[in-house]
């Protein structure tokens, strides 16, 4: 079938939203229609050039949600009908990772996913007989795409596409980050660096995880704002003198769980001196620049501080994104706040330029 898609033609170029073509699924996959998709900083960062692993040509997106409209051979867990979330963290549910409490990177597809290719090591996309790559598995800046299914999560039909979408990627990987991989012990106090989409998401785990005390720090009043309203009992302006700041109102000791939600190697230094001494968890959620490292000195995790990466927070997909969509339906997640604009496919490199002007939190992708 033909259908319209965002491709990533060369690094550092506008995305060219084009006709392509799409195979049917085979074997393990399911086609699904894309109601909506948000525009993640991912994207943006492939899309840039300075990914290591990335690669073009290729259809990008990845944080999506749609309908199933047809399934391939031997498919039992999804059918036409369900409305899924997509993952670009899949969750095969038979490898060594996947039974493990202790990881959600499922090994089944990684190589081939890695490389740009579906499970068989081919690509369903096409154009002019020449094959596009997938982007994360995913590709979602698309009217369809052709998916594992160990990589769709079905979710309540209740949920609204645009809301159900953000549990792809952003939303997730922050309330993974404080449900999941740090495990927030109710009554304690946690500092969350980075109030975007994965920042505000953390600043909601940790309140779903009764934290008496959620320290949020940023640049932007007006993310600031967003923190409060996801249960932030505080919110500071970022800087250098914040580690001290912490330490100053925690008695000397530092927070007993931080987050850093930015990318920068320098935030990510500030959040584990800033963890507590003796039992300090510091989660690195954010994605560093090509080539950059993190300097930690040995003092602080030899006095007990520890440093933990979340990958999608820590999320079993299949298993854990339907109950965190129901959450939102059952009130306990306030989701409208993140949608900060509502863009065509044809708008997507308008998405990313909203995202580097720091104007809003998710621009959405809409389907008619």
């Amino acid at each position: 079938m033909k259908i319209r898609a965002a491709v990533l033609e060369q690094f550092a170029e506008p995305l060219n939203v084009t006709e392509i073509e799409l195979a049917e699924p085979q074997a393990g996959e399911a086609l699904v229609r894309l109601e909506a998709c948000g525009v993640c900083h991912t994207d943006m960062y492939t899309a840039s050039g300075v990914d290591p692993s990335g690669y073009a040509p290729t259809v990008l997106g990845h944080e999506g949600a749609g309908i199933v409209e047809r399934v391939g051979e031997g498919v039992t867990s999804v059918k036409p009908g369900d409305r899924v979330v997509t993952l670009f963290s899949p969750q095969c549910r038979e490898c060594i990772h996947c039974h493990s409490p202790k990881t959600n990177l499922c090994l089944a597809i990684r190589e081939q996913q890695n490389k740009g290719y579906l499970p068989d090591g081919t690509t369903r996309l096409s154009r002019d007989g020449e094959p596009i790559r997938h982007f994360m598995g995913t590709s979602t800046f698309a009217e369809y795409t052709v998916m594992p299914e160990i990589a769709l999560a079905v979710v309540s039909p209740e949920a609204p596409a645009d809301r159900a979408a953000l549990f792809a990627c952003g939303l997730s990987t922050g309330l993974g980050a404080a449900m999941y991989t740090a495990r927030v012990e109710a009554g304690s106090t946690c500092v969350v660096f980075g109030a975007g989409m994965v920042g505000l998401g953390a600043v909601a785990g940790c309140r779903l995880q009764g934290a008496e005390r959620i320290i949020c720090v940023d640049m932007s009043d007006d993310r600031l704002a967003l923190a409060r309203g996801q249960g932030a009992t505080e919110t500071w302006t970022g800087g250098p003198e914040v580690v001290q700041r912490v330490l100053d109102e925690t008695g000397g000791f530092g927070a007993d769980y931080t987050f850093e939600a930015t990318g920068l190697v320098a935030v990510m230094r500030q959040a584990v001196e800033s963890a507590r001494m003796g039992w300090g968890l510091a989660t690195v959620c954010g994605v560093a620049g090509k080539g950059e490292t993190l300097d930690v000195i040995p003092r602080y995790l030899i006095t007990g501080r520890r440093v933990a990466g979340s990958s999608f927070g820590g999320v079993k997909g299949r298993d854990q994104v339907p109950q965190l969509v129901q959450r939102y339906l059952d009130g306990d997640i306030d989701v409208d706040p993140f949608i900060s604009h509502r863009i065509t496919l044809s708008e997507v490199n308008h998405g990313f330029e909203l995202m580097e002007h720091q104007d809003g939190i998710r621009s959405v992708i809409t389907f008619s």
